[in-house]
């Protein structure tokens, strides 16, 4: 195993991680679209506070897919064949998802438009729910043969442990969002989702809790690192104690968001550090698929690694000024139609 070939697993899991942290809060944006909002002008606050970054933040996943496929295609080629359908599920929410914001501009009719909202919520939830699925399928073990191929049934991918992971990612980045609802948009919509903030921080730390346990039946990450596990456990769970601290008690509004952005970063980090130098688990130990076996060639990695360097830095100040240019808060009851 090469310095190049952990270099591009590592970042990898900042990729996924800048994604999860970006797109985290626009998808819960998205979802409040339901579940906060009450009136047309709340909704057009919301689609005003994500309207001219999300796609942007949507770039990290297809970078993240795009590094996987260059650095380690036999990782690739197993994790998007075996799990095709929920990958599918997806893509296909992405695009509805895209298509729904621009829609819900054209529709003639408050039906029309309603109905493009929700499918923004709909797919806003799908997305995160599914990808949670996913990565906990991912480290928990998969039916791989000694080819490399995945051929998994139902109760492969649909276990207590991949449904905990789905919700919880989903409601890392609902909480998020709101995070971000209070630090972009001022009004009911503001005063509400301080309202739930006071009821889904509870709940996120219970599930987080219940993650830790089904994290030590499911994969082998506790008992083969137990100490370096602990840490990004006790990290998770104080991270989000002390963002519900300082939302709900404190009343902050940009060291929360901050927060809660990282408790998706620190996910990523312990899926990632428990699977190294694994990059998928085979329900066969002689299966599981690692670094060295996956990677492309020495000639491959060190050409990304050149490119990486000239294009991250360029797409990271990019999105930076992005987000400052729209700095300015939103009062959803005075938004301009």
């Amino acid at each position: 195993m090469s310095t190049l070939e952990i270099v591009w697993f590592v970042l990898i899991g900042i990729l996924w991680a800048g994604f999860f942290f970006l797109e985290g809060f626009d998808f819960g944006i998205g979802m409040q679209f339901v579940l906060n909002a009450r009136d047309q002008k709340d909704r057009d606050a919301l689609y005003q506070a994500i309207g001219p970054n999300w796609d942007a933040n949507e770039v990290w996943l297809v970078t993240a897919g795009g590094a996987m496929f260059a650095a380690f295609p036999f990782w690739y080629a197993s994790l998007f064949s075996g799990f095709y359908l929920m990958l599918l599920i997806v893509l296909l929410s992405l695009i509805y998802r895209g298509v729904s914001f621009e829609f819900r501009e054209q529709m003639p009719t408050i039906q029309g438009t309603q109905l493009w909202e929700r499918l923004i919520a709909l797919t806003s939830f799908l997305v995160p729910f599914f990808l949670g699925m996913i990565f906990t399928a991912m480290v928990s073990g998969t039916p791989i043969d000694a080819q490399g191929n995945l051929s998994a049934g139902f109760f492969d991918y649909v276990t207590p442990f991949t449904l905990v992971g789905g919700v919880a990612v989903s409601l890392m980045s609902y909480v998020h969002g709101l995070n971000y609802t209070r630090l972009r948009i001022d009004g009911p919509l503001r005063n509400r989702a301080m309202t739930q903030l006071k009821y889904l921080y509870p709940i996120l730390l219970a599930g987080e809790a219940l993650f830790a346990v089904l994290l030590f039946f499911y994969t082998d990450f506790i008992q083969t690192k137990t100490i370096l596990m602990l840490i990004l456990l006790l990290t998770l769970v104080l991270t989000t104690v002390i963002g519900w601290v300082l939302a709900v008690k404190r009343q902050q509004e940009i060291v929360p968001f901050i927060l809660s952005g990282l408790t998706l970063i620190e996910v990523v980090v312990l899926l990632f550090t428990g699977l190294f130098p694994r990059v998928m688990v085979a329900n066969n130990p002689l299966h599981t698929l690692n670094i060295a076996m996956t990677s492309s060639s020495a000639y491959t990695l060190k050409v990304m690694t050149i490119v990486v360097l000239i294009a991250l830095p360029i797409t990271l100040g990019y999105q930076i000024w992005s987000f400052w240019v729209f700095r300015k808060r939103i009062v959803s009851h005075k938004v301009v139609e």
